[in-house]
């Protein structure tokens, strides 16, 4: 029994997932893990958490094992843990406004012209993934909002890690929730990060 993940944006949130799920694969459900909420969470281990999928813009990152991926460029992740081999080939995805202009050399993107990117649904449904999680740059507004209607599109639940209104918009979650289709989001909290440092400010 396993959750079949695929993850679009292979920066450095994914990296800590990434090796998260290595680094935590043998823990023990009663473990006390400090910064792990649930070793076992709805009758899932960490371990039961399989990458099936993953697409970036980052052509230092497409074509790479996402064991690798994780760690190229301009990723500045600790390795914290040595994550063997997965089989999960980095994807080429569209870009729409996933990359500011600004930022197009620092995150190593040729135009997408020169990308010739996936049909993200299709592989979606060729690697049977259960969900997609969000991890592209704050500020993607129209990116988000295209692979949400994918999910709709395919039945993958979407996981939005990044504070793009989706899951706490009405409107989406209610077609989401029409469908049956998990949703969940929107923006992640990690132990030292600025979402969590933003809210014991305001505390």
């Amino acid at each position: 029994m396993s959750i079949r993940v695929a993850i679009v944006g292979i920066g450095n949130c994914a990296a800590a997932l990434v090796q998260g799920v290595e680094y935590y694969k043998n823990a023990k459900d009663d473990d006390n893990i400090p910064g792990l909420m649930h070793v076992n969470f709805g009758g899932y281990h960490i371990r039961d958490i399989e990458f099936v999928a993953a697409f970036d813009v980052n052509k230092n990152k497409i074509g790479k094992d996402l064991s690798e991926a994780i760690f190229a460029e301009p990723n500045c992740c600790a390795r914290f843990t040595e994550v063997p081999k997965l089989g999960v080939k980095v994807l080429p995805s569209p870009i729409l406004d996933g990359v500011a202009q600004h930022m197009k050399n620092e995150f190593h993107v040729d135009e997408e012209a020169d990308m010739d990117p996936v049909d993200v649904a299709s592989v979606l449904k060729e690697t049977e993934a259960d969900m997609l999680i969000n991890f592209m740059p704050v500020g993607s507004y129209k990116a988000t909002r295209h692979y949400a209607q994918i999910c709709l599109d395919t039945g993958v639940a979407f996981v939005n890690c990044i504070p793009e209104f989706i899951a706490s918009d009405p409107e989406w979650s209610q077609k989401f929730e029409a469908k049956k289709i998990p949703i969940a989001g929107d923006d992640i909290k990690s132990q030292i990060g600025a979402t969590i440092l933003h809210r014991a400010i305001v505390d």
